[in-house]
């Protein structure tokens, strides 16, 4: 699909690929660790998947929240497919922490108080890498 950000451009760090899927890091300065899951061919729904490549996307979904929560010590983590903009199929998965700018509400809606994070947050970003490459090698 010629017009599909995700099928045109990686979406972010790419952190793991293979055949079926990718992990990217985006790059955004008020979430740090804020990871996508992104299917690699274009379908639009999870039931557009077989079984068998449902549960290994949600193998891997499991892996980068265990490696968030690892690596970042998060509030909470938000899991969301969305793909009302982009139709291609992706999980955000998302570490909260209650000093963000939109906690307790979605990163989408409106802020709750100015939030930069903490350079201390930022500086976790290697392990959460290390942590993903680590959990996704046996997956």
């Amino acid at each position: 699909m010629t017009t599909c950000s995700l099928c045109l451009q990686d979406g972010g760090e790419v952190l793991f690929r293979d055949q079926q899927l990718r992990v990217v890091l985006v790059d955004d300065a008020h979430y740090p660790g804020f990871c996508r899951v992104i299917w690699q061919a274009h379908v639009k729904e999870m039931t557009d998947l077989a079984p068998e490549a449902r549960a290994r996307l949600m193998a891997v979904l499991w892996e980068v929240e265990a490696a968030l929560i690892e690596s970042m010590a998060p509030d909470k983590v938000n899991l969301a497919s969305l793909g009302n903009m982009t139709p291609h199929l992706h999980w955000h998965l998302i570490p909260r922490f209650v000093d963000d700018a939109h906690f307790p509400e979605a990163i989408w809606a409106p802020a709750q108080r100015p939030g930069v994070p903490p350079p201390a947050r930022v500086a976790l970003l290697p392990a959460l890498r290390a942590a993903i490459v680590r959990r996704l090698a046996s997956v």
